[in-house]
C-alpha cells in the first residue's frame, strides 16, 4: 500500500507510516502518542505551500499516506473487533438455588501438590446475585463469598 510495485521503496515510507500512525488516535489510550507526550498535536501548515513546488509534491504525498494509514487503521479495528466479537458469549444467567462448579485455580487446597487436586469444586447452591454475573455462592472453601460467573 505504501510501496511501489516492485517494493523497493518501502525504506522511504517507513517513517511517514510511523509519524502518522503514532499522529492518530489510540482505541486504548484515547489520545495520540504525541498528544500524551508533548501536549499537543502537531500541526500541517501547508496554506503557504504550492502543489507544484517540492515541498507541495511532499505535502501531498504526505497526505495520501495519512490518509492511507488511517484507512488501515480502521480497518484492522474492525478486523479486530469482529474476531473478538464472533468468539464473544453472553455470559449464563442464574437463578437462587441454582447449583454450579467453581473452578479451583484461585482457591488455595490443603493438598501438598496442586496438579492432583481437583480442578473443579462443588457443586455449591447460589445464594442471590449481587450484581451483573456476580453472585453469593453457599459454602465456598475460602474466605470469599461472592464470585464472579461466567
Amino acid at each position: 500500500m505504501y510501496v511501489s510495485y516492485h517494493q523497493d521503496d518501502w525504506n522511504t515510507w517507513l517513517p511517514l507510516a510511523e509519524f502518522f500512525y503514532h499522529n492518530s488516535d489510540y482505541s486504548s489510550t484515547k489520545p495520540s502518542p504525541f498528544f500524551t507526550v508533548y501536549g499537543r498535536d502537531p500541526q500541517f501548515d501547508s496554506a503557504h505551500i504550492t502543489k507544484d513546488t517540492p515541498a507541495g509534491n511532499l505535502l501531498t504525498e504526505m497526505q495520501l499516506v495519512q490518509q492511507n494509514v488511517k484507512r488501515e487503521l480502521e480497518v484492522s479495528i474492525n478486523s479486530f473487533k469482529r474476531y473478538s466479537d464472533e468468539r464473544r458469549e453472553s455470559p449464563p444467567f442464574f437463578n437462587p438455588s441454582d447449583m454450579v462448579w467453581l473452578s479451583s485455580k484461585n482457591i488455595k487446597s490443603t493438598r501438598p501438590t496442586k496438579t492432583l487436586s481437583e480442578i473443579f469444586l462443588g457443586p455449591f447452591p447460589i445464594l442471590n446475585k449481587v450484581i451483573t454475573h456476580s453472585y453469593h455462592v453457599n459454602g465456598i472453601p475460602s474466605t470469599q463469598s461472592s464470585i464472579f460467573l461466567s
